[in-house]
């Protein structure tokens, strides 16, 4: 027997998410479930507004395409079964072979659900959650929202406060070259080796290297990583890549990007795109499989008001269960 459904989710999002030209008001998405022969696999698929290339209904149609060419295929003599091609869609993608991996045992049950604190206005409260944090103390700081110098001055405080922390930061590509420089000015020279990268603070690769050369800020490539010419390679100033598997695609994509940087002694760090606690549990699976010895940025929990079926440790969120999700495609095949 082989059977697949497909749920539709819609979650409201805390006020005040803006992703950015838009202000995001729900998180919306499918989840798959794969069954056959006594087992199941579970993926979700939720592009991100404003980051993936494709629509939700792109999603839905490109999924149900895919969702009926496996069931189908049960059904066909041993000879002439084989595996429905990979979509060309990231967030399809990875939704269908975290599925696939779960109906056939290949992701770990063991998962990294640390958290590198985020902060996104104020980092009084970033620093307090830091106090309290055993072992290496990690946080992430959005930038680019505001101006660059009270970006310099919030990193500076952070550092400052916290003297074992190492920073992640995050521009998105917000940054003239003299508003990146500007930012640079105000962090003092001896707390920058304890900024672990800064993800692509200019509008381009060639601006955001200069940048790191000039500055000796650590640089990473975020948004680069999904572009169509990407190479993973050895160059002054870049210390890692991200990897959002929801906007990079498969599991095999994202190991064969991991590996890669791996190989060129560059750090490759595992991320949310701000999926359910559904998805994130898989990406806290996925973290501890194919990058143990990095702390994932996953601490967008708290960006959703209701968790999903799968539950973060020790969080006290409500949880949306499946009877209250809508079924908007299912299909059995019992030969």
């Amino acid at each position: 027997m082989r059977k697949a459904t497909l749920y539709r989710f819609s979650l409201p999002m805390e006020a005040g998410v803006i992703l950015r030209y838009q202000r995001l008001k729900t998180r919306d998405g499918f989840l798959i479930h794969l069954q056959e022969n006594g087992r199941d696999g579970w993926g979700e698929i939720s592009p991100l507004p404003e980051f993936s290339h494709e629509t939700l209904e792109q999603a839905k149609t490109a999924v149900v395409e895919w969702l009926q060419q496996w069931c189908q295929n049960r059904c066909l003599n041993q000879s002439q079964r084989s595996q429905p091609e990979e979509s060309a869609l990231p967030s399809v993608a990875f939704g269908l072979s975290c599925a696939l991996a779960e109906l056939r045992g290949e992701l770990p049950e063991e998962a990294d659900y640390r958290k590198a604190p985020l902060c996104t206005g104020d980092p009084d409260d970033v620093i307090l959650r830091l106090g309290n944090m055993a072992g290496q103390k990690i946080a992430k700081v959005k930038v680019g929202l505001y101006e660059a110098v009270r970006d310099g001055m919030v990193v500076n405080v952070m550092l400052e406060a916290v003297p074992e922390l190492q920073l992640r930061l995050d521009a998105n590509r917000s940054w003239t070259p003299a508003k990146a420089e500007s930012f640079a000015k105000y962090v003092n020279p001896d707390y920058r080796q304890r900024i672990a990268f800064l993800e692509e603070p200019c509008k381009t690769r060639e601006e955001s290297l200069v940048f790191a050369r000039e500055t000796g800020i650590a640089i990473a490539w975020d948004e680069s990583v999904r572009e169509d010419d990407f190479i993973v390679e050895a160059q002054e100033g870049v210390s890692a890549i991200i990897i959002k598997p929801t906007l990079v695609g498969s599991i095999a994509r994202c190991r064969q990007l991991i590996s890669e940087a791996h190989q060129l002694g560059l750090e490759a760090v595992i991320s949310s795109s701000i999926e359910t606690s559904f998805g994130l549990t898989q990406l806290a699976r996925l973290a501890h499989w194919l990058t143990p010895d990095t702390l994932p940025g996953l601490d967008t929990l708290d960006l959703i008001q209701s968790q999903l079926i799968r539950c973060w440790p020790d969080s006290t969120m409500p949880c949306v269960t499946l009877d209250k999700l809508e079924t908007v495609w299912s299909h059995e095949c019992q030969s």
